[in-house]
Parts: structure tokens; C-alpha cells; sequence
């Protein structure tokens, strides 16, 4: 069931920022909104070294860009603003809006047919990080079904990445980082390709396109004495890996792979008396961790165990 623009704008208002954050007020949404489309100028990489040095990023920026302001604003409003589109690529026209359209078919442009991934912009290596954000902003534009999607050739791209003890390269180059596992889970859910764990210790199901036991022993493999997860196994515990790694087994329905209780202990302890969140122990609290650990915490039912209104407070700071 596909849900209409009612149906989507009413479930946005449910799940808008908890009304502590505008009581406040200090949650200034338009002006959020109207920051994100200044981007446009302000990204242009003829004419910036921002814009330049931030080009093979574009995707990702895309996705939390939209995702940011559909948030804040309705399905039409986010249709309607205007400069997002020039931000995207510098090849763009100068008058244009942000409308689904413009949006989506920048996206088809940076489908590498020959590999079947999406690179960060048009010209661009793919690459799984930017694969999971092209097919995210496609879900949110309900355009999973649109006729260029060739689900099973990106799939098949997603599991030619898959290595022999579980992990995930993000390229054809090799990096390995539990990243990857994530994405590589992430986009194989949203696009209906993935099964979960068997549980019965065979490898991948007969059909299954990846080796799911495999992928979360992986990420399993890279849990720490204190709880948390690094990017590879003996890696240093952090805030935005354990994001990666909590998600990814969340997906395969492996959660029974963590520690949850000794986990959460280790976020929460990143609380700092700002109110904000660090990534590691002995950091600055950073608003991004706000993100990765609340969301970590929110899988694993334990967002009580920090203080909300401590946290809202540091954010709109």
C-alpha cells in the first residue's frame, strides 16, 4: 500500500520534533529550510572550493538534505523550493526548483550501468555509500518502481562486494569498514532484496543474493570489551560505527549478536554536561552524535537511559 500525500503529510506531523524542542522556542524551521537552499549558490563547484572539494559527496548531501527538510516541511513545500537543484550539479540551469523530478533524474544520471552502483555525482566512481543514499532519496520519492531502477543488477553489484569472512568493500577498490555493511543491508531491505538470517548455521539461502549469517557475524566480529564497535575488528569503540553496526543487525535480525545492555551503557556515558553527545570517550560533545546515538539508542528501546530534554536543549543551542 503506497501512501497518499494526505496520508504522508499526516504521518510527518506525528513525527515531527517533540513540542519541549518549539516551546522553547529556539527550533526555527524556515530558517533551517531557507539554509539548506542557500546551499545552492554555495555549493556551486564552478565557482567554490567548497562546492569543488565536496563534489564526489553530492549524493549523501542530497539525501540528508531532503530528508532534513521533509521533516520540517509538507510533501508540496519540499516539491516547490527552489536552488537545490544547481547545488546538485553545476551543469544545472539557473533558474530551476527542487521539484521530484529535476531530483530524480540527476540521480539516474550518476548510475553507472556498466557496474550497476551510484556514484557520489555524474562521472563518479560508484560506490556503496552513495549507492544507499540514491535509493533512499527514490524511496522517500516514491520511485522504487520507476522503470530505470534495475533492482536486480544493483543487487547483484551489492553482493559482487561481499568479501569471504562476511564484510563489505565499499568499491571495486577494497575498503573495508562495517560502513559498508550497513549500506549494503540498508539498500538491499529498502529495495525488497534481502532475507534474514537463517539461524541455522548454513550460509546464504539458496536465491539469497548474500550471505546474511555471514554479514552479521561479521559485524559481530567487531564488538569491542566496552560494548561498542569499530570500523574493522580490534578497532576503537565510536558513536557513528556503532550506528552502522546496531542498524546493520537490526536489519538482519541479529540483535542477539550485542551486548544491548553494556552498549547502551557506553552511549549513554557519552552524554556530556553540556547536554550534547561525544563520540568517544574524552571528546567534545558534537550535535552529529545527536543523530548516531540517539537513533542506536532508539533500536535498542534505551533513549531513556540519557536526558531528552538536556539533549534538545544542547541542539538548539
Amino acid at each position: 500500500h503506497k501512501k497518499s500525500p494526505d496520508e504522508s503529510n499526516k504521518t510527518r506531523k506525528q513525527i515531527k520534533p517533540t513540542s519541549k524542542i518549539n516551546q522553547m522556542g529556539k527550533f526555527y524551521d524556515s530558517l533551517h529550510t531557507a539554509y539548506i537552499a542557500s546551499l545552492a549558490t554555495k555549493l556551486d563547484a564552478k565557482d567554490s572550493y567548497e562546492g569543488a572539494v565536496t563534489e564526489h559527496l553530492r549524493m549523501s548531501g542530497v539525501y540528508w538534505s531532503i530528508a532534513a527538510i521533509s521533516i520540517i516541511r509538507t510533501e508540496d513545500q519540499v516539491d516547490d523550493l527552489m536552488g537545490l537543484t544547481k547545488a546538485i550539479s553545476p551543469e544545472a540551469e539557473d533558474e530551476v526548483s527542487v521539484s521530484r523530478p529535476a531530483i530524480i533524474d540527476w540521480v539516474f544520471l550518476c548510475y553507472d550501468e556498466n557496474v550497476g552502483g551510484f556514484g557520489g555525482n555524474i562521472g563518479h566512481d560508484a560506490h556503496l555509500l552513495y549507492t544507499l543514499s540514491a535509493i533512499q532519496i527514490l524511496a522517500m520519492a516514491n520511485k522504487l518502481d520507476d522503470p530505470r531502477l534495475d533492482k536486480a543488477k544493483i543487487g547483484q553489484y551489492i553482493a559482487s562486494l561481499q568479501q569471504s569472512d562476511g564484510s563489505f568493500a565499499g568499491d571495486m577498490w577494497g575498503e573495508i569498514d562495517t560502513r559498508f555493511s550497513y549500506c549494503a543491508l540498508s539498500a538491499l531491505s529498502i529495495l525488497g532484496l534481502l532475507k534474514r538470517r537463517c539461524n541455522d548455521g548454513t550460509s546464504k539461502a539458496e536465491g539469497e543474493l548474500i550471505d546474511v549469517d555471514g554479514a552479521a557475524a561479521y559485524v559481530a566480529s567487531c564488538r569491542n570489551f566496552d560494548g561498542g564497535f569499530g570500523c574493522v575488528p580490534g578497532a576503537e569503540s565510536h558513536a557513528g560505527q556503532i550506528f552502522c553496526c546496531v542498524g546493520a543487525l537490526s536489519i538482519a535480525g541479529a540483535l542477539d549478536l550485542l551486548d544491548s545492555d553494556l552498549l547502551c551503557w557506553w552511549l549513554c556515558e557519552r552524554q556530556c554536561d553540556s547536554g550534547g553527545l561525544n563520540g568517544r570517550p574524552e571528546k567534545q560533545a558534537d550535535v552529529c552524535y545527536s543523530w548516531w546515538i540517539l537513533s542506536a539508542l532508539s533500536i535498542l528501546g534505551r533513549v531513556s537511559w540519557i536526558s531528552r530534554d538536556k539533549l534538545a536543549d544542547f541542539i538548539v543551542k
